[in-house]
């Protein structure tokens, strides 16, 4: 069985393409995956091949590993995230307060950095 790496896959699209270990690039849909999985950017795949009217087509797709996630590894534990988590939901409040009155809230830049960094954080 031939080997490489996911070149592109979108989920939204329903297929993705395989950058073989011989330098051809592959079609694959969604559909010759197994159940459940969505591989990402880089992910070391073995697959079966054809030739089709466009071109090589994958016929089955098994990812052997998953690349480890850099932002995943280098997160905040859970326990420290509750503070920031705390201390924002007070800022949130004070906004909503501003907004209230009929005026956007002070600092609406750094209140939007904060929120941006913490959805980072979740996102990992």
């Amino acid at each position: 069985m031939p080997t490489g790496k996911v070149k592109f896959f979108s989920q939204d699209k329903g297929f993705g393409y395989i950058t073989g270990d011989d330098g051809r690039d592959v079609y694959f849909p969604e559909s010759v995956l197994p159940v459940g999985v969505r591989p990402r950017k880089g992910a070391s795949v073995e697959y079966s091949v054809a030739e089709g009217r466009r071109g090589l087509h994958a016929l089955s797709v098994d990812v052997k590993e998953a690349p480890v996630s850099v932002a995943k590894a280098s997160r905040r534990k859970p326990e420290d995230m509750v503070p920031i988590v705390e201390d924002l939901i007070k800022i949130l409040d004070s906004a909503s307060g501003q907004l209230r009155r009929g005026r956007y809230p002070d600092h609406g830049a750094r209140i939007a950095q904060a929120l941006r960094t913490l959805a980072n954080e979740f996102d990992a």
